[in-house]
């Protein structure tokens, strides 16, 4: 099957699949019931992402079959995201302690740099650094942490599903202009996946994502960025910029939480794209603003990062700055009784 065929297949799928998860989730009442942490105010079935999970899935297995993509790259993000999908979707149902997620999140980041054969080496202002078997632990954390980011970012409507449709369509672009086309293909079937989920997730949600969906995001996301690495090293920086809407607001929020010394792994609603949608009183312009950022500002900087020779340390510190305004702007991390 070719991509121009196998885009809209996959793009359905999702999206009739995200239908009948709906019945099915308020049938079986699997709502999310607002409360006090809560960014919503009506009670909204739950689990959608599974769609994602289960399309993409599919998709890799025929990419696999027909022989278009490296297979141990697809054994590496199939398994790793199906594990974390399993985790998420039984937290989703039930309970798992903190500490037993996390030990799962953790093999299933080994699992993945086991078969993408680890960290590459990678450049810093020229220099081109190999951090041997601490790159390789380095890779496990940031693939736990954009994992565990992604689920905290879900948090008002459409949100995720627009950051990573943006992401794996900038990514795309920089491949094909890179003369890596054929490597656009899993970022284009991930993008088509989230955009079936997102016809039932757009402002106002219809149904939302769930851990299942969320932590399967983003280390996939973090997979893909890894991969990148191995094809080309500045493509890992351009990564990191696409990504770094999520990566600053969830970092910052995390950084200031850890110093004032609350309970991380508790929920809460003090990142800054919460408090931009309660300032707005809409989870519509937040998202949409996400998506202008990726688009108009950092991925023509991700651009100069990989076709004008901007280094990538360069290009994250010009990209990060007025993220990181951006969330001093909106309060991320404060206490929200501050108000």
């Amino acid at each position: 099957m070719t991509l121009f065929w196998a885009l809209p297949t996959v793009l359905l799928l999702s999206l009739l699949m995200t239908a009948g998860l709906r019945r099915y989730a308020l049938a079986r009442s699997v709502i999310d019931v607002p409360n006090a942490r809560s960014s919503h105010t009506v009670p909204t079935p739950r689990g959608g992402g599974v769609a994602i999970v289960v399309t993409f899935l599919l998709a890799i297995v025929g990419v696999m079959l027909s022989g278009a993509g490296e297979s141990r790259t697809l054994m590496a993000l199939g398994g790793g995201g199906a594990l974390i999908a399993i985790i998420g979707f039984m937290d989703d149902h039930g309970h798992i302690p903190a500490r037993w997620r996390l030990l799962g999140h953790f093999i299933a980041a080994t699992w993945m740099l086991v078969w993408m054969g680890g960290l590459p080496p990678l450049t810093f202002f020229g220099w081109q650094v190999n951090l041997g078997w601490l790159g390789g632990v380095l890779a496990a954390v940031y693939l736990v942490w954009l994992l565990n980011l992604y689920n905290f970012m879900d948090g008002i409507d459409g949100i995720a599903s627009v950051e990573a449709i943006t992401v794996c369509l900038g990514a795309a672009s920089l491949y094909s202009l890179a003369g890596l086309g054929g490597h656009a293909v899993l970022p284009l079937l991930l993008a088509a996946a989230v955009a079936g989920f997102l016809f039932w997730n757009f402002p106002p949600a219809k149904i939302f994502m769930g851990d299942a969906g969320s932590g399967f995001l983003g280390i996939v996301l973090g997979g893909l960025s890894l991969h990148a690495a191995w094809l080309a090293p500045e493509l890992l920086w351009c990564w990191l910029i696409l990504l770094g809407v999520f990566i600053v607001d969830a970092t910052y929020t995390l950084v200031r939480r850890l110093l004032r010394g609350d309970k991380v792994y508790e929920a809460h609603r003090s990142h800054g794209y919460q408090f931009a949608s309660r300032q707005f009183g809409r989870h519509l312009p937040v998202t949409l603003a996400v998506a202008a950022l990726n688009l108009c500002w950092l991925l023509p900087i991700a651009f100069c990062v990989a076709r004008l020779g901007l280094d990538g340390t360069v290009g994250v510190l010009l990209a990060y700055i007025p993220l990181v305004l951006l969330a001093v702007r909106f309060r991320a991390g404060q206490i929200e009784e501050r108000l």
